[in-house]
């Protein structure tokens, strides 16, 4: 006797971003709104959807509808709180989100950080509004979705033209183009070409931060606050000053070359290590990473940027 399929239910969750944007001609793709269209519409109107799904079922959330440059920590909780919810489902096989491109690679490390990784959650997103000529969102989802159900992913990935890339090495590297993501030297997790997944090597299982129930729990006003500076010609020390006088908590430096720190921030900065002010040091180069040990000053995960260390170094803080 034949055992029939077991269905699967699939999430998208929506965020706003340029995907849902739109303009008034369909030949803009900079002079639009972002964040106009429900990501139910997107869906709708999305070709091919039901041969992706293959029979399961799609559940469809509006978690918020807002250009990704405005990015808070508020919007960051309610859409971990949402993925936690479905992936405890036992009739869920994973998620996709639709975000904007501007902070996408962020918020794919948080949610990295904060998630159980057995079940895939896939972020995508869109380099032209839904109104273009030629609009790149559509693919990109079905795309995210086809990735989502491949019985090989798992964790936090983001999808995009085509390529899979992982929360950890996922960087935007240009403002225009449709493939504007890169993995650095890491390169892709992986493509999807012709609704067929093709990967680069396994995807890795991570455990979450120790401190994700905080993150997922507490408000987020309250969590520490934590900020990013870089070092340069003419840095100048008033600048940490004026973060410590204010309160920040932890403080993050893109420092030059193999973590070289300009004189001036380096003595202020250590001041403000004595004042309780937890400093971590990256590379502001866009390859590569820090070796050794080359500044008085304690360096963050290896192979993290500046703003997702600034995302690690916020977790640790709120204990």
């Amino acid at each position: 006797m034949v055992q029939a399929k077991k269905i699967k239910n699939w999430v998208v969750l929506g965020t706003g971003g340029t995907i849902a944007g739109t303009a008034a001609s369909a030949s803009d793709h900079t002079g639009y709104t972002a964040a106009q269209l429900g990501v139910a519409q997107l869906m709708a109107a999305l070709p091919d959807v039901d041969q992706v799904l293959g029979g399961d079922r799609l559940q469809v959330e509006q978690v918020a509808q807002l250009d990704s440059k405005d990015m808070g920590h508020a919007t960051w909780q309610a859409l971990a709180q949402r993925c936690q919810h479905w992936l405890a489902q036992p009739d869920v096989g994973g998620i996709v989100v639709t975000h904007g491109t501007d902070t996408l690679e962020e918020t794919a490390w948080f949610l990295q950080q904060v998630l159980p990784s057995a079940k895939p959650v896939v972020l995508t997103c869109a380099m032209r509004p839904a109104t273009a000529l030629a609009p790149d969102g559509p693919q990109n989802l079905l795309d995210a979705l086809t990735v989502a159900r491949h019985p090989q992913a798992q964790g936090v990935l983001a999808v995009c033209a085509g390529r899979i890339h992982c929360a950890r090495d996922v960087q935007k590297v240009h403002p225009y183009r449709l493939d504007a993501f890169s993995s650095g030297e890491a390169g892709p997790q992986g493509w999807v070409e012709q609704g067929q997944v093709r990967w680069s090597g396994p995807c890795q299982a991570t455990e979450p931060h120790a401190h994700a129930p905080q993150a997922l729990a507490q408000a987020p006003a309250d969590w520490p606050w934590v900020d990013v500076l870089h070092s340069h010609a003419g840095a100048d020390a008033r600048q940490v000053h004026a973060l410590v006088a204010a309160g920040v908590k932890g403080l993050v430096l893109a420092g030059t070359g193999n973590g070289t720190v300009h004189q001036s921030l380096l003595t202020a900065l250590n001041e403000a290590q004595a004042h309780g002010v937890v400093v971590r040091l990256v590379t502001r180069c866009a390859e590569g990473q820090i070796v050794g040990q080359p500044a008085a000053l304690q360096l963050a995960p290896l192979g993290l940027n500046a703003f997702k260390a600034r995302v690690s170094l916020m977790l640790d803080l709120m204990a």
